[in-house]
């Protein structure tokens, strides 16, 4: 059985990439291992070790995810932000018998600028395969919306709102919950449930818990995500501290990025009445 030995970061998911796993696969059997470096994140805005590996592997489970559908099983590690490193020690452990790597245009890859396809090359001996990803292309087959709620995660208005626009054009959503009050009941299971509900869909989803102010979360979340457009769920305004600080206009002046702001009344049943710096 051939080794294949895949690494990406940002575009690990792209259609390209896939693709060229793909034909491998139609040669004969293949075992595959996709390595996805974790980000280095640009200054500007707290970001915690954490959150940084939680989005690497998001990506990850996203492209395993679609290589399933077409057959293919594969693992995967999230690895050291630095992509050498990362594919030599892989490389070590793994002894593939080829290498694969992903990357952006080389108008926007860093990894392209810093020599890194030549560099593995001449260190590990082995074929080496670059696949350009270009997801502003890939945004034809789907288009890549963040979501960004806490409270009213599971409100049947965004969930609405979703599914028109699944029902439109085909989607990849990309949840966040940005982490609520000690009040305001636990977001890792409001987010699971949701995750849940848009995969009975038959719909791609992945998602994390963030960072407690939403503006931050988002503006990490655009570093760890290629994201298409943005929708924020609220409580009405005279509920939602995020409204209260302007949430919506402020990340709308930040992006080009297209965004849309839902109301929603939901509440979780079980749980306190919600702060006022929450939505």
């Amino acid at each position: 059985m051939k080794k294949l030995l895949v690494c990406a970061n940002e575009t690990v998911g792209g259609r390209a990439l896939i693709e060229a796993v793909k034909r491998r696969a139609e040669q004969g059997p293949v075992s595959v291992l996709v390595v996805c470096p974790q980000n280095q994140p640009r200054h500007g805005y707290v970001i915690y070790d954490e959150s940084v590996r939680h989005a690497a592997e998001n990506r990850l489970r996203a492209t395993l995810a679609h290589l399933e559908r077409e057959g293919i099983q594969a693992r995967g590690e999230v690895m050291d932000p630095d992509p050498f490193n990362a594919i030599t020690d892989a490389a070590a452990e793994f002894q593939p018998d080829e290498i694969v790597i992903s990357t952006h245009p080389a108008t926007r890859s860093g990894w392209l600028r810093r020599d890194l396809i030549q560099r593995v090359e001449l260190e590990t001996g082995l074929p080496v395969e670059h696949v350009v990803v270009d997801l502003d292309a890939d945004r034809r087959e789907a288009t890549r919306t963040l979501v960004v709620a806490n409270r009213t995660v599971g409100g049947e208005t965004l969930f609405d709102l979703l599914r028109r626009k699944a029902e439109e054009h085909p989607r990849h959503f990309i949840v966040i919950c940005p982490q609520g009050g000690s009040g305001d009941g636990d977001p890792h299971a409001r987010l699971a449930a949701l995750l849940e509900r848009l995969r009975d869909e038959g719909w791609e989803a992945i998602g994390q818990v963030m960072d407690p102010d939403p503006f931050t979360a988002i503006q990490n979340a655009l570093q760890f995500y290629a994201v298409d457009e943005i929708v924020i769920s609220t409580f009405p305004e005279t509920r939602s501290g995020w409204l209260r600080g302007d949430l919506v206009e402020r990340v709308r002046a930040s992006t080009a990025l297209p965004v849309e702001h839902v109301v929603s009344d939901a509440q979780a049943p079980a749980e306190a009445e919600p702060s006022e710096v929450t939505a």
